[in-house]
């Protein structure tokens, strides 16, 4: 097979590169057409019942999550020039096309008895800009008497002040959205500008918005990152502008390629499939270390370059075919999560991690047989230099102390077990956002003065028409929530009979003393004077918190950006009283919106990607068991890559980084990479067994000697590669580059130290016959091709032996 592949690449060179080029022209026109994903990521499955009940909650009550808030501070805010300015910008931003309405103390309604038609008239506070203090003084009194909006619109103690922006549906799951909100956002700076004071945002349209573009932003930053230190360590390795040159170009392919990939499956670019350039790019980089030390190694050895292609291809292509294929499994194992999101990210990245292997095999053989000769300074640090010398002394410490290595790598197991105990499973609705950004900042300024964004909805089900008008049912639904005050992470909740007693309000001339439930005598006559009560048709604010049957109402609530465990305890705490209030065999309750969704989808999601991480290692166990045909052996190679795992776990359980979605993924990524170094090693003693005689001792060396170059420079491309990912603005990302760096580089050492003294010690116990005589020869190490069957036009190297 080898023999085939390395004379249809070397016969066809200029074919070849003509297809791949014609290929890449096509996949960069196709992902052109890649848009940016703005929609709310699904985390579980359509068929889950916590999502059914969402989805029949938001066709019954419509979207909790299409408000963007905006908050200032400012004592002045009744002087008569602030206000007209906040008055002014209320207007202004409820015309922008894309806005439903604008709520503010500017623009806030009252219920007003109408005597003569006998109904309440739902007007605004304001009806026109005041023009005198005195006037301002006077609207500002009639505000503060509107017990409705404090603690929802305003704080009137810390002088906190919210606008309550709805935005068109249709416009927010849209590329139109940025636009919208940049306008918005636009707007309302001038106010900030005008008197010197911060605006606050927030909402969740807001968040999805600026998250959106800061992975656009991180996604250019991250592949211009990836490339300049890749080319650097390239260059500080090989010392040859050319090789560095056209390795990035290389990778730049696979970079072209994956865009194309997603516009082909119909995907969006998202916070996952945003890290996947760079992440291509540290991977492509990592075949063509391989594959080029390979080339330079063989052609110091015999000086004939199309041998030493030849070899690269059918050696060094075979490896990486191995290592590209358990890479690919470890993200490939994504797709059983039954996240959209997760899905998504495993098919577009296994495929590409399998056509980056593919590109690599192909043009670096084809290019460099093009090139000249390596020079002298390319090939020297096979011979001497620091690597040459670490590896040196590597080969002293695994021959001479292999005790201390078994030592150091117990207390490091046992440290690693004692850091795992400290594990926790958390998550928050915003949790990849940085604290350190503003977006975050302005978040805890809603909690501070309002409790919270975060939606958090009841929906209650009477089983009867008209069910909601009885007494009993409002007293119910006072007491559950009076009961919901003693949560300090919950708001003040909005409902059916917050309007009531509004109602109520109104129907005493707009008394605050009677914002109360009405008494059995007052109900009736007091609801009489609401228009159309619950029809479809009807505009009455109370129609926002029931259906068209008086059926089933809503209690709303915004929540603080608190954990999923502390969510989950919320749920399991209100549960009994809802129970006791409204008994279940009377009604129906659901706990719903989106901060409940999350939660569910937190504990699926980490569920499923444990699963997720145990078929990748089930995987990446059966390619090695084809391969090598030794169980002991899988054992024994699995172990230097599990002992990393449980390091990063433990490094994770010391640090608080909590078990989530964002963190946990990370496992299934560093194992599909960090096996990579002992397939190669592995590879290379098997192959060193053949050429010494089944001699262990000398083989192991030489295996080390000839891999350990490849390791140390890929280890160093890949810690690099990940750690730039620290400098991301969200907190997953930023995980992902300190954790897999931390991970790459402890299988580095494990490979280099853990792997060649298990081999040493345990002999020929684990150097079986199966091990010399694989299932599946994908290596094809022992044969050379004969080059004057190799022909290549116009080389007259092909002549040579």
């Amino acid at each position: 097979m080898w023999t085939i592949l390395t004379r249809f690449i070397l016969r066809n060179r200029l074919a070849n590169l003509i297809v791949i080029v014609l290929f890449t022209a096509l996949m960069g026109w196709l992902g052109t057409r890649v848009q940016m994903s703005y929609e709310m990521a699904r985390m579980l499955p359509e068929t889950d019942s916590t999502i059914i009940i969402y989805e029949n909650f938001k066709k019954q009550f419509g979207e909790d999550g299409s408000v963007m808030f905006v908050g200032l501070q400012d004592e002045k805010l009744f002087e008569l020039d602030h206000f007209q300015a906040w008055y002014d910008l209320t207007n202004e931003v409820r015309n922008i096309e894309g806005v439903e309405e604008a709520i503010s103390v500017a623009r806030m309604f009252q219920l007003v008895r109408n005597d003569s038609l006998k109904k309440f008239d739902f007007v605004p506070v304001i009806d026109a800009k005041p023009q005198s203090q005195a006037e301002m003084d006077s609207l500002k009194n009639q505000i503060f008497q509107l017990p409705f909006y404090e603690g929802r619109l305003f704080n009137s103690e810390t002088h906190v002040s919210m606008m309550m922006i709805t935005l068109d549906k249709n416009v927010l799951n849209t590329k139109n959205r940025v636009a919208l909100i940049h306008e918005i956002e636009s707007t309302l700076n001038k106010f900030s500008e005008q008197y010197d004071i911060r605006l606050y945002y927030s909402g969740m349209p807001y968040i999805r918005t600026i998250t959106s573009e800061k992975i656009q932003q991180e996604l250019v930053m991250f592949v211009f990152l990836s490339l300049l230190i890749a080319a650097i360590i390239l260059f500080a390795f090989f010392r040859s502008f050319r090789a560095v040159f056209f390795i990035i170009v290389i990778v730049l392919i696979t970079v072209v390629v994956m865009f194309g990939t997603l516009s082909i499956f119909g995907f969006k670019i998202t916070i996952l499939t945003g890290i996947l350039p760079p992440l291509l790019i540290v991977i492509g980089v990592e075949n063509s270390i391989f594959l080029l030390n390979k080339y330079y190694n063989e052609f110091s050895i015999h000086g004939n370059k199309i041998k030493a292609l030849s070899r690269v291809i059918r050696r060094i292509g075979a490896a990486n075919l191995l290592t590209n294929a358990t890479t690919a499994a470890g993200f490939a194992a994504f797709t059983i999560t039954g996240n959209a999101l997760l899905v998504e990210f495993g098919i577009i990245a296994s495929i590409n991690i399998l056509l980056a292997y593919l590109v690599s095999l192909f043009l670096i053989p084809i290019i460099f047989s093009y090139l000249p000769n390596p020079k002298p300074q390319h090939i020297q640090h096979f011979e001497k230099g620091n690597v040459n010398k670490l590896l040196q002394k590597i080969a002293w410490v695994i021959l001479n102390r292999r005790n201390v290595v078994y030592i150091i790598t117990v207390i490091a197991v046992i440290a690693g077990v004692l850091g795992v105990v400290r594990l926790r499973t958390t998550g928050n609705m915003v949790d990849d956002i940085s604290h350190k950004s503003r977006l975050y900042k302005d978040l805890m300024f809603f909690e501070k003065h309002f409790k919270g964004v975060m939606p958090f909805e009841i929906s209650i089900d009477t089983k009867k028409k008209k069910g909601l008008l009885r007494a009993s049912t409002l007293q119910k639904l006072e007491t559950l929530q009076d009961s919901m005050a003693f949560y300090p992470e919950l708001s003040k909740p909005v409902s059916m009979v917050e309007v009531v007693k509004f109602s109520k309000q109104a129907f005493f001339k707009g008394n605050p003393a009677y914002y109360e439930l009405p008494t059995n005598q007052e109900r009736n006559f007091i609801l009489s004077y609401v228009p159309n009560l619950g029809t479809a048709d009807s505009k009455s604010i109370i129609n926002a918190f029931v259906d068209s049957s008086l059926q089933k109402t809503r209690i709303s609530v915004q929540m603080a950006n608190i954990g999923t465990t502390e969510i989950d305890t919320l749920q399991k705490k209100l549960k009994p009283t809802i129970d006791e209030i409204f008994p279940p065999e009377d009604f129906d309750v659901d706990i719903t919106g989106g901060s409940i969704v999350f939660l569910e989808g937190t504990n699926y999601l980490v569920k499923n990607l444990i699963s997720s991480l145990l078929l990748a290692l089930l995987v990446i166990a059966v390619l090695m068991a084809l391969t090598f045909s030794s169980f002991k052996m899988v054992i024994i190679s699995l172990i230097p890559n599990l002992i990393p795992q449980l390091l990063t776990a433990a490094m994770m359980g010391y640090a608080g980084i909590s078990i989530k979605p964002s963190t946990i993924l990370i496992f299934s990524i560093a194992l599909g990479i960090s096996v990579d170094n002992t397939i190669h090693f592995l590879a290379r003693y098997r192959l060193q067994l053949f050429l010494n005689d089944w001699k262990i001792k000398e083989s192991v060396l030489a295996a080390l000697l000839e891999t350990g170059f490849s390791m140390i420079y890929s280890a160093v491309v890949l810690f690099f590669g990940f750690a730039i990912f620290i400098l991301s603005s969200f907190g997953g990302t930023e995980a992902l580059g300190y954790l897999v760096s931390f991970t790459l580089l402890a299988a580095m050492l494990s490979n280099l130290f853990v792997l060649p003294s298990l081999l040493l010690t345990l002999d020929k116990r684990i150097t079986t016959k199966a091990f010399r005589e694989p299932l599946i020869e994908i290596l094809d190490e022992e044969d050379d091709i004969e080059l004057d069957d190799l022909e290549i036009e116009g080389d007259e190297e092909t002549k040579k032996e």
